[in-house]
């Protein structure tokens, strides 16, 4: 319609301009004379609204793109408005209007941010919580024990020397389980906030997984378990902390003895797969149901809610167990069913010959898939 106009006026000035003697008074008199004489006053006008259609409508765009601007800002700044309220569901339309729409799309991040940062804000204070509960609580126990033992002792309510070594040494054990509660914790904490630095030494898995079973031989003969001890290879070579790998093992075997009783055997399986050496602690006790394998690395999680601190633990072993591995850049995993509970620690190994020393004694896995067998016995040590 501007065109239309624009070309209207044109077309009746030029046509004033060309038939009145005003046309001979300006100094473009030549030149409009020869436009209209080669090109024909229709022809003439019809070019000339070529660039001025042009015009209008770039003038036209600027301004429709001038007015959807503003209405987008406006339109950003009301959706702001309402994240700003607390909405943080909420979200700014993103469209494609250059710089703005690239600004929704970064509030829009923001927002998720945000969001995603007060969840875990949320959930830290929820950890913290449960920890000073959990705590609280683990350590309640111990020391009401050791408060009750040693106010008999201060009473003078035993009857002979007998009693009160009797009261002395179950207070001197609580105290000991509360140490290695307070120990648990600290160690935890330090590996959470990855303060725990490793002494990398090069290991071999096998000969310490071997000084680990002849140091629970008592334990074993106790809980009326047999050990079995399997490796692909005479060594197992990684680079790692000898101390803090000991302790995982530890742990994983004490889980062993003290849940898998009832199978009467204790599977220690190493091998290589890939560049890794992987270590299975197999049991063949009570499998441990389904729906609580995902959380079973969790802290002061206990598969057994009911059982007492006496038979359960703390409940922070596993979690300290899977800290360390992940530490050491390695993974751990369990499953288990009705024949067999295992506990897999995946390590990156360091290569080495596939010879065997003289005098090691190592035991070859059996035939088979490298797997320990079941617990009647299918696989011989």
């Amino acid at each position: 319609m501007a065109s239309a106009v624009v070309m209207i006026v044109l077309y009746y000035a030029g046509k004033a301009v060309h038939t009145t003697t005003f046309r001979y008074s300006l100094p473009l008199e030549p030149i409009l004379s020869w436009l209209h004489y080669n090109f024909g006053l229709k022809r003439l006008y019809a070019l000339s609204g070529i660039p001025v259609f042009a015009l209008t409508l770039w003038l036209f765009i600027r301004r429709e793109l001038r007015y959807q601007r503003q209405q987008y800002l406006n339109e950003i700044i009301r959706h702001v408005k309402i994240i700003a309220e607390g909405r943080f569901d909420h979200k700014v339309p993103v469209r494609p209007l250059a710089d703005l729409g690239e600004l929704s799309a970064n509030i829009n991040d923001l927002v998720t941010k945000l969001k995603q940062a007060m969840e875990e804000e949320r959930r830290a204070e929820q950890t913290k919580n449960e920890l000073i509960t959990n705590v609280s609580h683990d350590l309640r126990t111990p020391l009401t024990s050791i408060t009750g033992y040693l106010g008999l002792i201060d009473q003078d309510r035993y009857r002979d020397e007998v009693e009160l070594r009797h009261y002395v040494g179950m207070a001197y054990e609580e105290s000991q389980r509360l140490s290695r509660m307070v120990q648990d914790l600290f160690e935890y904490t330090r590996l959470r906030n990855r303060e725990m630095k490793l002494a990398r030494s090069r290991i071999n898995l096998v000969e310490m997984l071997r000084q680990m079973t002849a140091h629970f031989q008592i334990r074993l003969e106790e809980a009326g378990m047999e050990p079995r001890l399997y490796f692909g290879q005479p060594h197992l070579f990684i680079l790692g902390d000898g101390e803090k790998l000991r302790r995982v093992f530890e742990n994983l075997m004490s889980n062993a003895i003290q849940y898998g009783k009832e199978g009467k055997l204790l599977d220690v399986v190493g091998r290589m797969e890939g560049p890794d050496v992987v270590i299975e602690i197999v049991n063949y006790g009570e499998p441990i149901p389904r729906d609580e394998l995902p959380r079973i690395f969790d802290r002061f999680y206990r598969i057994e809610k009911s059982r007492s601190l006496h038979s359960g633990g703390s409940g922070i072993g596993l979690a300290i167990v899977k800290q360390t591995v992940e530490l050491h850049g390695g993974a751990i995993d369990v499953s288990s069913d009705d024949e067999r509970t295992a506990f897999t620690v995946r390590l990156r190994g360091l290569p080495v010959g596939n010879e065997a020393s003289p005098g090691d004694g190592s035991q070859p896995v059996a035939p088979g898939n490298g797997q320990p067998g079941k617990a009647d016995g299918a696989l011989r040590p």
